[in-house]
C-alpha cells in the first residue's frame, strides 16, 4: 500500500523515492514483522494460551509429555504479521505476491483445521484427508499461477547452463509435488523447540536473496540464471524471516508456544512457492536438506519396518532418534540449525558454479 502511495507522493517529495527500492522495503519489512511478531506472540500467549493447548504428538519420546500445556497455533500470529506487513510494504500490483499469500493462506487453513481438531479431540484430521486437501490447494495455486502469469515451465538444473528441460503441462504435477512435499517436510521437522523456525529463517533469507537476483536483469545475466521477475518476493521473504525471528524468541527452548500445523504447513508451502517462482526449486532440497532428511527418515523407517520388521532409527523423524541417543533437545536444535545455515551458504555459492 505504501509503495503505491509513494508513487503519488514522490512527485512532490523526492524522499519517497526510497520506498520504491526493494532492498529498502525488504529491510523495513523484516524489522517491522520482527517487532510485531514479538508483540503479537506475547499477547497471544497471555490471552489465548490456555485455550489452545493440545495433547503431545503421538510417537514422541516420553520427555515431551510436559509439552501438553504449551499453546499451539502460534503460526497464526506469524501469518497475520506477514500478511499485514506485505500489504503495507509490498508492491501489490505483482501477481506473484498475491499467489504467495494465497498459497500460505490455503495451506495454513488446512493446518488450522488440523490444529483445532487436535485441541478438541487430541488427534488431528486423517493423513488421507490432509493430503487430499493439500492436493486441492496446490492445484488451485499452481493452475491459477500458470494461467494468470504464464511463467516458464522449464526446470533449471544446478551447475549446468544449458540443461533446462521443458516440462509443459507436466509442470503442474511437478509444482504440486514441490509444494506438498516441502509443506509436509517442514511439518515433520517442527518437533523440537526452535528447530523448524531456525531452519526456515535460514531458507527464507536464502530464497529472498535468490528471488532478488533472479528478478534483477543484470545480476541474473551475470550469474547465468533465468530471469524470473521474482524480485518483489524478496519483501515477502524478508517479512517471513522477521516474523519467524520474533516467534523464535518464544519458541526457543524451553518453548512457550508452538507453530502448529497452521504455521508449519503454510510456511513450508510458501518457501516452496518462492523456489518455484525464482526457477530454482532444485536448490531447495539442498538448502532445505534438513527437511529432506526428516521426511526421508520417516519414509525409510516405515518401509524398513513393513518389509523387514526392523527399525533403522530409534524413532522417526530424525530429531527424535538423536533425542533417544541422549542428546539434549537444545543441542539437537542448535546443531541442526548450524547444518541448515551451512547448506544455505552452499546454495548461494552454487549460483555461480555453472
Amino acid at each position: 500500500m505504501l509503495y503505491h502511495i509513494a508513487t503519488v507522493l514522490k512527485q512532490y517529495f523526492s524522499f519517497f523515492n526510497v520506498v520504491h527500492y526493494i532492498t529498502f522495503r525488504a529491510s523495513v519489512a523484516l524489522l517491522m514483522s520482527l517487532i510485531f511478531s514479538l508483540i503479537g506472540c506475547g499477547i497471544f500467549i497471555r490471552l489465548f494460551g490456555r485455550c489452545v493447548v493440545s495433547h503431545p504428538r503421538p510417537f514422541t519420546p516420553d520427555t515431551h509429555k510436559h509439552k501438553k500445556d504449551i499453546p499451539l497455533m502460534g503460526g497464526l500470529v506469524v501469518l497475520l504479521v506477514v500478511f499485514g506487513t506485505v500489504l503495507l510494504w509490498g508492491n501489490l500490483s505483482k501477481p506473484a505476491v498475491w499467489f504467495l499469500l494465497m498459497t500460505m493462506f490455503l495451506f495454513g487453513a488446512i493446518g488450522l483445521i488440523d490444529d483445532i481438531k487436535k485441541i478438541k479431540t487430541g488427534h488431528g484430521i486423517s493423513a488421507l484427508t490432509k493430503i487430499s486437501l493439500q492436493l486441492v490447494a496446490a492445484l488451485v495455486v499452481v493452475i491459477g499461477w500458470l494461467w494468470w502469469s504464464n511463467p516458464s515451465t522449464m526446470v533449471w538444473f544446478p551447475f549446468f547452463k544449458r540443461i533446462h528441460p521443458e516440462f509443459g503441462v507436466f509442470f503442474i504435477a511437478w509444482a504440486v509435488f514441490i509444494l506438498i512435499g516441502t509443506s509436509n517436510a517442514v511439518n515433520l521437522t517442527d518437533g523440537l523447540d526452535g528447530l523448524a523456525p531456525i531452519s526456515l529463517i535460514a531458507n527464507f533469507v536464502t530464497f529472498s536473496l535468490i528471488c532478488y537476483m533472479a528478478g534483477h536483469v543484470k545480476i541474473s545475466q551475470y550469474l547465468a540464471i533465468p530471469f524470473a521477475g521474482s524480485a518483489e518476493l524478496t519483501v515477502v521473504g524478508s517479512a517471513l524471516a522477521g516474523a519467524l525471528i520474533g516467534f523464535l524468541w518464544f519458541n526457543t527452548y524451553p518453548a512457550q508456544i508452538f507453530l502448529g500445523d497452521v504455521g508449519s504447513l503454510a510456511l513450508g508451502a510458501g518457501l516452496a512457492f518462492m523456489a518455484l517462482v525464482s526457477k530454482q526449486e532444485l536448490l531447495l532440497p539442498i538448502s532445505g536438506g534438513l527437511f529432506v532428511a526428516e521426511i526421508f527418515s520417516v519414509i525409510l523407517q516405515v518401509v524398513s519396518y513393513k518389509l523387514r520388521g526392523k527399525r533403522i532409527f530409534k524413532m522417526a523423524p530424525l530429531h527424535h532418534h538423536y533425542e533417544l541417543l541422549g542428546w539434549p533437545e537444545a543441542k539437537i536444535t542448535i546443531r541442526f540449525g548450524i547444518i541448515s545455515f551451512i547448506l544455505c551458504l552452499i546454495v548461494l555459492m552454487m549460483l555461480k558454479l555453472r
